[in-house]
């Protein structure tokens, strides 16, 4: 019944976050190492939540629905919401203006504070999409409008239910990891995007080339590919990226997510080249093309 039989490791990482979930929350005493992989594999749940919105897993819609909703518990949101804000929007814009979440859009700095802040002003700038989509559904398609619904009430009743039977589990267990799940997804999509150049046809996103982010993260890394087939499942975006590679800037092929974060927003605040500096000025010869 699933369409790609590499999402079977889909299910098994869902099936091990429901696992250890359940593990931590009847635990006697609170255990880090298992908080820390409990965190990771919320982060993975929100890549899952994207990856079903671009391909479905299942060949029955039911089935679709009900995975739906198992996946939103974990990533903290209706997993809709990604259609009107990424689907719809993020992919036909990629990081221009129009685009909800383009990350140049109070500053063309790339810093510790741009990346610490982003979350926040891209989810606030999401969500009049996200209502205008709930009512267009409701009006034109209901069955997809109570599908939205569904996934609401779940994820509601889930963290309702949670607090009103140990509050500290539920805001240790349930709305933190959420929290992390929600607002991880969104650095990768700062990271993936800012200070590449948005207009040009091969250079408009980041990868993160190393084998083990793309292995826990499900080829999330691989970006460019997946903006320029949107449809294609993640199994198969390692070699059509390789197909590409070399139409690509090697400033935008990052063999380490982590290295990144460090060598930009940490040494970049006291060592000037390793800042960057926006592509796309960079190609116009504007003199704002400096380092963040």
């Amino acid at each position: 019944m699933l369409r790609y039989r590499a999402d079977r490791k889909t299910l098994l990482w869902m099936a091990m976050t429901t696992a250890l979930f359940a593990w931590l929350w009847n635990a006697s005493t609170f255990n880090g190492w298992a908080y820390g992989l409990f965190l990771y594999f919320s982060v993975a749940a929100s890549v899952i939540a994207h990856n079903h919105n671009h391909v479905r897993m299942w060949k029955r819609r039911s089935l679709n629905i009900l995975t739906d909703v198992w996946i939103t518990l974990f990533y903290g949101f209706p997993v809709f919401g990604w259609i009107p804000t990424h689907n719809k929007n993020h992919h036909k814009f990629t990081n221009r203006e129009p685009d909800h979440t383009h990350t140049w859009r109070f500053m063309e700095g790339n810093n510790l504070l741009t990346l610490l802040t982003y979350p926040t002003i891209s989810a606030w700038f999401q969500q009049p999409a996200i209502r205008q989509y709930v009512g267009e559904m409701r009006q034109k398609n209901p069955q997809l409008f109570r599908e939205a619904i569904i996934q609401i009430v779940a994820v509601v009743s889930w963290v309702i239910g949670a607090f009103l039977l140990d509050w500290k589990n539920a805001l240790l267990y349930v709305v933190i990891p959420q929290q992390v799940s929600m607002n991880t997804v969104l650095v990768f999509n700062y990271v993936q995007h800012v200070h590449a150049d948005e207009e040009d046809e091969w250079n408009h996103s980041r990868n993160i080339t190393g084998w083990l982010m793309n292995f826990l993260l499900f080829n999330n890394g691989l970006h460019t590919v997946h903006h320029i087939r949107p449809g294609l499942h993640w199994s198969l975006t390692p070699p059509a990226h390789r197909e590409i590679e070399h139409r690509i800037n090697p400033e935008l092929n990052e063999p380490s997510f982590l290295w990144y974060l460090f060598r930009t927003y940490v040494l970049g605040l006291f060592v000037p080249r390793f800042r960057s500096d926006s592509m796309r000025l960079r190609r116009l010869g504007t003199s704002e093309a400096i380092a963040a």
